[in-house]
């Protein structure tokens, strides 16, 4: 059946069509042993039926109706077709006994009412109705007629019922599909913006402390197995309630912004920058030695020089303090950051733009 996933759901689909055509030989076969249709009729139609059915199958199951159909990979459209063909052949041939061949139809379109649009099923359905009761016209007049015109306009016209009663169930299934799908995505995306949202700083688009801690904690283990370095840095922008106040709270939230975007720009794909609070950031950096980490923040910091902040107002433009500190794999969290606040602190005290290295304690 191959791996799961929809190849295997398409083909269970054509199994169960071969399954149906088997147990249809059966019949026509029993109905050959009580001498209600012929018997070279009969195998012609089994070996159209069974030669059909398993090439579907074995087209999909090789995988080359991915391939050569990517818009219908089920193949829908063509089994239909085929088996429209089949129904059709059938009433030929059943004799007596085909009346009951008009209510397969029923099965064969409802067979399409997942996977066509309504207009497709449309066109499938008047098809089926036009092969259908074009063999009953052959049969009933043409020159191998053998069926009675009279029972033949009484077929066409339940054919009609039929095919007509099962087209627009069909179609109205294919279109609540069709919504619930719709509404399924619609579910989806807003399920992703409220993870993005629990996740994420709406103003920055950088991680939010909540996650930030949940990272945090999934490092612990992850360093105690590989025993790879860390360090955590916590930074703040110099002066930031004076740019506040003399330029407003817009402008705040612009150098918050582009101080982001400029810091996470001058990171390695593996880092993590938070939005820490306020105007702090705090960010962590895997396999990082305390070498490594003052480079990539010097790094930071040549962006932020060169990030044009005075497009948002003259004069401006900020810097950043930090407070950097390794961290070690048996220690908790909080020690960590609380180290990297104290060397924050004293960064500050020192002069601002700046970077402290806190020692691990012995």
């Amino acid at each position: 059946m191959g791996p799961p996933g929809a190849q295997r759901v398409r083909l269970s689909q054509s199994l169960l069509a071969f399954s149906v055509f088997l147990v249809f030989a059966g019949i026509q076969h029993l109905e050959v042993v009580l001498g209600l249709m012929d018997r070279q009729e009969s195998n012609a139609l089994t070996a159209f039926n069974l030669i059909g059915a398993t090439t579907f199958v074995v087209i999909i199951r090789s995988g080359l109706n991915q391939r050569l159909w990517p818009k219908d990979p089920a193949l829908t459209v063509a089994q239909i077709l085929f088996s429209l063909a089949s129904i059709s052949w059938s009433y030929s041939v059943t004799g007596p006994a085909r009346g009951m061949v008009i209510s397969i139809v029923i099965l064969i379109l409802l067979f399409s009412m997942f996977q066509l649009r309504p207009g497709q099923a449309r066109l499938l359905a008047l098809i089926g109705f036009l092969m259908l009761t074009g063999t009953m016209a052959w049969r009933a007049v043409g020159p191998h007629a053998r069926y009675d015109p009279q029972v033949e306009v009484v077929h066409a016209l339940f054919t009609a019922v039929v095919v007509s009663a099962t087209a627009a169930l069909s179609i109205r299934l294919g279109k609540l599909r069709a919504r619930l799908s719709a509404q399924k995505s619609a579910l989806e995306q807003a399920l992703e913006v409220n993870r993005e949202l629990a996740t994420r700083d709406s103003l920055t688009g950088l991680l939010n402390r909540r996650a930030m801690m949940e990272l945090l904690q999934q490092h612990r283990p992850m360093q105690r197995r590989t025993e790879g370095a860390m360090a955590l840095a916590l930074l703040d922008i110099d002066w930031f309630k004076r740019i506040n106040d003399t330029h407003g709270h817009q402008v705040g939230d612009a150098v918050l912004q582009r101080f982001a975007e400029l810091a996470r720009s001058g990171l390695r794909t593996g880092d993590a920058l938070s939005r820490w609070g306020g105007e702090e950031f705090l960010l962590l950096m895997q396999d990082t030695t305390e070498v490594e980490a003052l480079v990539a923040l010097e790094r930071v910091r040549q962006r932020i020089a060169g990030g044009k902040f005075e497009e948002l107002a003259p004069g401006l433009q900020p810097t950043f303090s930090a407070g950097l500190t390794p961290y070690q794999a048996n220690e908790p969290c909080a020690e960590v950051i609380e180290r990297a606040d104290q060397a924050l602190y004293r960064a500050k005290h020192n002069g601002r733009n700046r970077v402290e290295v806190a020692a691990v304690p012995a």
